[in-house]
């Protein structure tokens, strides 16, 4: 059955062509399995909450007639500023607007926060962007610049809120401006599009322009709300949407709420977060966390940017999802919020989740798989500007470090091949069981051995164990701390395109984290080759317990091979196959109306420097669950085609590309 939705028509209707709901959420109470419900262009501004699951091979499908027509916002428009003092406006707004969330009682916080200043999750726009909110009406007043913001030359609009006999009272500083003449609203409802029950399954929701959410901070052990999302459920496709403004997460696949373990420590205190992160996998498991209800979603062609905390935010509930040829960018570049959970698209436990042919850029961090990224690939993607736009730009309290991938506290097996990164950072490894396959690297590999474990003042050793699981499923099957190493490093190009530094030695959430800046892989000197590290275990004699148990803790090996290293990168001491050439590299990544086209000296340098061709045989099995580093399905992985998706010959050369070319054309993404 086909429902339709027209904000547009001159009355309420039934949801026939002939006379369409006006709301897009009275649709969203009827449809069921094989509905498809088609909205017209114009503002819905309200929250979708779907009531019924749609089935596998018969969807609920949620379209816009014409593409980012339909728009759903969380926001409402203000005309009613009175003028204050100097560029302060005032308006006042009656909490029955708000229901039962007000945004502006509403503190962004909880568990793995770490920013000591209190934001609302409301927000005011002017234009359509975010001003900054002061904690002073003072500071509101005086509309100075944030030194933190990555965006300094707006960071002198600014707002402050509080309450007054039952209103919500705003004051925000417009530089000037008369906000009764310019297009000024503010956040009123938490999400645009997400069901109030678990398991809502099924949902296809196409095409459409969303913003301005009041969504709520999204730590792992917490529910985990978003601008859009399903809501703990299986099957979800979200495509072809724009996305923006959510105060913290664009897109959520995360977990849901359970109540005896929600912000535990924020709460309780009494036991540990990472405790809590254990706690929650478990649960999870008695919550219905197995392959046949929970995850298998598709993000794919969506527009996400200016969201604080994450573009794609996601414990638990993402497993076996597909996130590809995304546009995010512009995540948390205010810097007012700062805490664990910030970056383009952040995951905890990502099994079997493939994320490619992305393009994050101008963001915190890109990547961000934190906890259980076994059978995760990272593919294809296209990093840059994940950094502060200068070195004077000041780090804000409770902030975190750059980088465009970071895996943290995994057993593997992680695979991160034909990638493009081009940020000051490439990869923080605080983490085992790592692939690198054909990637380019400008930045370098970072704390790599450390970042895992806390050294409490007393002298005792505050061990992170995480969880692995049977393989391809969410069933655990064990815990382990993380020995580091059991990493596989093949046919990457290393640049060492930022000056080097002294190394520094920078706590990062408790955690000392060894901030490496060479670029390439001499950072694994100390790891041992295979044959080094089995020899302890005496595999041909008796097994002795006590004798072997110091072995048992060593680092894991590292298997090095078919690498380029440019401009003073450094290559393992091990390595027989290796490229090296210290001349001067130039690179520049250009764009004009959406193509990207990358031009470069590399191949010039690295001719005649041939490679072999990588699969899954040769990458083996990560060590802890004791799987392959192999497609979901159990398939066996060829490395034999590249970023673009051309095709590598018997023999190749390193890096993402499979022909090397002083201009490269990078494909828009649509």
């Amino acid at each position: 059955m086909l429902i339709y939705v027209n904000c547009n028509t001159p009355k309420d209707g039934n949801g026939s062509k002939e006379s369409p709901f006006k709301r897009i959420n009275d649709a969203a109470q009827i449809a069921r399995p094989g509905d498809e419900i088609i909205v017209a262009p114009g503002i819905y501004r309200e929250h979708v909450k779907p009531k019924y699951a749609g089935e596998e091979n018969n969807r609920i499908v949620y379209r816009s007639e014409e593409p980012l027509g339909a728009h759903i916002t969380g926001a409402e428009i203000v005309t009613v500023w009175e003028h204050y003092k100097d560029n302060v406006w005032m308006c006042k707004i009656n909490n029955s607007v708000f229901n039962d969330y007000n945004p502006y009682t509403t503190i962004v916080g909880g568990d793995w926060y770490f920013n000591p200043v209190k934001r609302h999750t409301g927000a005011v726009y002017l234009d359509d962007r975010q001003l900054y909110e002061t904690e002073t009406l003072e500071e509101c007043i005086k509309g100075e610049f944030y030194d933190c913001s990555w965006e300094r030359e707006w960071s002198v609009y600014k707002w402050y809120t509080e309450q007054q006999d039952g209103k919500t009272v705003i004051y925000a500083n417009f530089q000037g401006k008369n906000p009764n003449e310019e297009k000024v609203d503010i956040n009123v409802r938490r999400n645009c599009f997400m069901p109030t029950e678990n398991e809502v399954n099924y949902i296809t929701v196409s095409g459409f322009f969303m913003d301005k959410a009041a969504t709520t901070w999204a730590p792992p052990a917490a529910y985990q709300d978003g601008l859009i999302g399903p809501h703990w459920a299986k099957g979800w496709i979200i495509e072809d949407c724009e996305i923006s403004n959510s105060k913290c997460c664009g897109i959520s696949l995360g977990k849901y709420y359970d109540p005896e373990n929600d912000h535990y420590f924020t709460n309780k205190h009494v036991k540990s977060p990472t405790q809590m992160e254990r706690d929650a996998v478990c649960r999870g498991q008695y919550h219905g966390w197995v392959k046949e209800r929970i995850g298998g979603h598709i993000v794919r062609r969506c527009h996400i940017h200016h969201c604080e905390q994450t573009g794609i935010v996601g414990r638990q509930g993402c497993v076996f999802s597909l996130i590809e040829d995304n546009h995010i960018h512009n995540i948390n570049n205010m810097q007012q919020l700062g805490g664990a959970e910030i970056a383009g698209i952040k995951l905890h436990a990502a099994i079997d989740v493939v994320i490619r042919r992305n393009h994050i850029h101008h963001s915190t961090m890109g990547i961000w798989c934190d906890w259980e990224a076994q059978g995760t690939r990272i593919t294809q993607n296209l990093f840059h500007d994940n950094h502060a736009p200068s070195e004077d730009t000041k780090t804000p309290l409770g902030a975190m470090q750059s980088q465009d991938i970071f895996i943290e506290v995994g057993h593997g097996p992680t695979l991160i091949d034909n990638n493009i990164c081009l940020s000051k950072v490439s990869c923080r490894l605080a983490t085992e069981g790592v692939a690198l396959v054909h990637n380019l690297f400008l930045g370098a590999l970072t704390s790599i051995g450390s970042g895992t474990d806390i050294m409490m003042p007393n002298g005792v050793l505050n061990v992170r164990y995480t969880p692995y699981h049977i393989k391809h499923r969410t069933e655990v099957a064990g815990f382990m701390t993380i020995l580091h190493g059991d990493d596989r490093i093949y046919n990457n190009i290393f640049v060492q395109y930022s000056p080097v530094k002294e190394p520094e030695v920078k706590e990062d959430m408790g955690f000392l984290m060894s901030d490496n800046q060479i670029a390439g892989t001499s950072v694994f000197d100390e790891y041992p080759t295979y044959d080094e590290w089995v020899k302890p275990f005496d595999l041909e004699g008796e097994a002795d317990m006590f004798k072997m148990q110091e072995a048992h803790m060593n680092h894991l090996p590292v298997w090095i091979d078919g690498n380029a290293y440019l401009s003073g990168a450094k290559q393992w001491k091990n390595e027989k196959l290796f490229f090296s050439d210290d001349g001067e590299v130039s690179i520049e990544l250009s764009e004009n109306n959406g193509q990207y086209s990358l031009k470069t000296n590399i191949y010039d340098i690295i001719k005649g420097f041939n490679v072999n061709i990588i699969n899954s045989d040769i990458l083996g099995e990560a060590f802890e669950p004791e799987q392959r580093f192999e497609n979901p399905d159990g398939s066996s992985i060829v490395f034999d085609y590249d970023f673009l998706g051309n095709h590598r010959a018997l023999s190749t050369i390193p890096g993402p590309f499979s022909i090397g070319s002083n201009e490269i054309k990078i494909p828009k993404i649509q």
